[in-house]
């Protein structure tokens, strides 16, 4: 059993990250978690920080129930390390899944994610993985996390907008999906501009399944 936790409260992301998982890994179990006393969103280091206490506890329950493997659902990898401090199992990230994936798939990658506010958070993680000189930019699209769910058309065209000015002016081969939200832009914009969208949560599916 693999455990995808939402660290946020926003259930409907959570089933979204869910079907997602589970249609890129058909043979694997999956199940689908919701930190229920976390923030709504999250959208820089405050936000983080508030989800931090209730994921953990959610971490250590799954942990105790036999998963093989746990997904954080947020790109941010809210509370990685501590993650994988208290649990018996790998803890996958689904940012670090992603750049690790961009990485393997071409020399440069960049990101787009929500808000300006999103953007040192992912920078930091990016250094912190050895990754930085491999990224382009980190991008930030100026939709807000819950928009996604809200106002998915309107948020959808402003994701594939800045993800063109990525193709454009960046120099890469692949553009990070930076929001556990944006799953079905894959979907809704498949490798517009000729490069490839790298989804977190299709990612941490990925490599859940194999370990």
């Amino acid at each position: 059993m693999i455990v995808l936790i939402n660290p946020n409260s926003t259930v409907s992301m959570t089933q979204a990250m869910l079907r997602t998982a589970r249609e890129t890994v058909p043979t694997a179990e999956f199940e689908g978690w919701t930190s229920h006393d976390g923030p709504p969103a999250i959208q820089g280091e405050e936000d983080g920080k508030l989800a931090e206490a209730p994921l953990l506890e959610l971490v250590v329950k799954a942990s105790d129930r036999g998963a093989s493997a746990i997904i954080i659902g947020c790109f941010d990898d809210t509370a990685l390390d501590a993650a994988r401090d208290l649990a018996k199992c790998p803890v996958i990230g689904i940012g670090q899944a992603a750049y690790h994936l961009a990485a393997v798939a071409g020399k440069r990658f960049s990101v787009v994610t929500t808000l300006d506010i999103s953007v040192p958070v992912l920078e930091a993680n990016i250094r912190s993985y050895g990754l930085a000189g491999q990224v382009g930019r980190v991008r930030a699209s100026g939709v807000p996390v819950l928009a996604l769910e809200q106002d998915a058309h309107r948020a959808t065209d402003q994701i594939v907008a800045e993800i063109g000015k990525a193709a454009r002016e960046d120099g890469v081969q692949s553009v990070v999906l930076g929001c556990g939200g944006m799953v079905d832009i894959k979907h809704k914009s498949p490798q517009p501009f000729g490069i490839r969208l790298i989804d977190g949560v299709r990612a941490a599916a990925v490599f859940a399944s194999e370990l």
